[in-house]
């Protein structure tokens, strides 16, 4: 084979860090965003949250449909080109590739600051974000926030140990008891048998274990007579039975009883035959025994959980106004920012003297951070109000008339890539008269129908759940059955497909739906 040298010409396109974050930006939630704007706030000193005193001059985005500018479009522009290139741009790392990607992608962003080095005032060292209200640092009761409301919480240990105070107990039996407290998990039972915690605790010493055990079985009495009903079980069968022990004596009740012995799948299953053969009782009583123990709770402790509550809050707000409707930035998610005059107005000064090229690499980290903040916003407004103008009906008419939609045609109407839609639509959210909603919930597939036409995926689920909601519980619909009905509304929709949708409402079987 024989060697020789050629020269070949290509370009390739490369992420530049300031693209990089922006696209990282734009894919972040609204606490994400806030925790890196507070990261940033801490590198970086040129950066600053904006005094509601200082003087300002606005900076990106009005809360309102402007239309967006000419720079805005070169930027999206050319986020797209580079996100659609992802997966292979990184492996194209020589100087060739840099510096062609570079000179092509930062020609249309540098218009805002000087690229040569030197450091101007401009308009981007002001505050961006300036309609977002101050934050109230004294709350009375009428104005305290729902984070603050969900702050008291009262645990099922703290719970137990309270009632325990009003028992008469020597300081082992106490001992003992707290002990069984603090081993239950969140929904109340006793995972661990009662020989492996004496174990655990006199390890080495087996007749101290045998003495513990005692002690634990006697304060595992007392601990299930506790409330709530049923804590302190080592299984859901005795955890029914538990419960049960404060009904009233009756045929259902001792039916019941006699389930609550038999493998828990039977019940599972509402098999009435077979658990009336094997608790040798009448269906009928089954029947009654079954509706009693759904009453009951499977998990009491579950509503002393400690449940982290995520509070949504929307980053677009939808309002009616007059016929049509109005989209508009949730100005509480917007963060406040600003260059530091006084930093940069010293660097400016003293020039590149002392270490000036590192601060004035700062510096414009901190513009290219308030321009990428503007122009994620502005990207998630512009979709927000393309979003509405295509699902105008169910504004109007709610999830019934939502019509099918897919991220290419949001993206061909804004000239984006459909990875730039993908990221504005995952954990963002949109406040809208029949509640807050994702912005994926907006998107969906289509199933065809007798004019021709396509139905929403959402719509068909609204209906499933509507004729459900409707149905004889007697004689509840079967899958096939709904299948039928949604023909006769002019939808194509098959008996899995039909069980798919169902089973994505959390809506049970025939069998399990069948009134009692």
């Amino acid at each position: 084979m024989k060697q020789g040298l050629s020269l070949r010409v290509s370009q390739h396109l490369a992420l530049t860090p300031q693209l990089q974050q922006s696209i990282r930006l734009l894919q972040l939630s609204t606490l994400e965003l806030s925790q890196e704007v507070e990261q940033m706030l801490d590198e970086n000193p040129f950066l600053e949250l904006a005094d509601d005193s200082a003087p300002r001059e606005e900076f990106g985005l009005e809360h309102t449909d402007t239309p967006v500018s000419q720079d805005s479009r070169e930027f999206e522009s050319a986020t797209d080109s580079i996100a659609g290139n992802t997966d292979t741009a990184g492996a194209n790392t020589s100087k060739e590739s840099e510096t062609t990607a570079e000179a092509g992608t930062e020609a249309a962003l540098e218009e805002s600051w000087e690229g040569d080095g030197s450091v101007e005032s401009s308009p981007d060292d002001s505050e961006w974000g300036g309609d977002a209200p101050a934050r109230k640092n004294n709350l009375d009761d009428s104005d305290a926030e729902a984070s603050d409301l969900t702050g008291a919480h009262v645990s099922l240990q703290d719970h137990l140990h309270r009632q325990s105070l009003g028992l008469r107990l020597s300081e082992l039996d106490r001992a003992a008891l707290h002990f069984l407290i603090e081993s239950l998990n969140d929904d109340g039972y006793l995972e661990d048998s009662l020989e492996s915690l004496a174990a655990g605790l006199a390890s080495g010493h087996p007749e101290q274990a045998e003495e513990l055990e005692q002690q634990f079985a006697i304060a595992l009495q007392l601990l299930q007579h506790m409330e709530p009903a049923g804590v302190g079980a080592r299984t859901l069968a005795e955890c029914l039975r538990l419960q049960l022990l404060d009904c009233k004596n009756s045929i259902e009740l001792r039916a019941a009883m006699a389930i609550c012995q038999q493998p828990m799948e039977l019940l599972a299953k509402r098999d009435v035959k077979r658990l009336s053969h094997l608790c040798k009782c009448t269906e009928d009583a089954i029947k009654g025994a079954i509706g009693l123990i759904a009453r009951l709770d499977p998990k009491p402790g579950r509503r002393f959980a400690n449940v982290e509550r995520n509070l949504v809050v929307p980053d677009v707000i939808v309002v009616k106004a007059g016929r049509g409707f109005k989209v508009t930035l949730n100005s509480d998610v917007m963060p406040r920012l600003r260059v530091h005059d006084i930093y940069a107005s010293a660097l400016r000064q003293h020039g590149g003297r002392g270490g000036g090229q590192a601060l004035q690499q700062r510096l414009q980290e901190a513009r290219w951070f308030i321009k990428n903040i503007q122009q994620r916003f502005d990207t998630i407004l512009r979709v927000s109000n393309a979003i509405v103008e295509r699902q105008k009906n169910f504004f109007i008419h709610g999830e019934l008339a939502m019509r099918p939609l897919v991220l290419r045609e949001i993206a061909d109407e804004l000239g984006l890539h459909e990875s730039t839609i993908s990221r504005v639509t995952t954990a963002k959210y949109m406040s809208t008269p029949f509640g807050t909603f994702e912005l994926k919930y907006f998107f969906g597939s289509g199933l065809g129908t007798e004019s021709g036409g396509n139905a929403s995926s959402t719509a068909v689920r609204a209906l499933i759940k509507q004729f459900v909601a409707s149905e004889n519980l007697k004689k509840p619909l079967s899958d096939s059955q709904i299948s039928e009905m949604l023909k006769e509304q002019g939808i194509e929709c098959a008996r899995r497909t039909v069980a798919k949708y169902r089973e994505a409402l959390r809506i049970a079987p025939t069998n399990l739906r069948k009134a009692l």
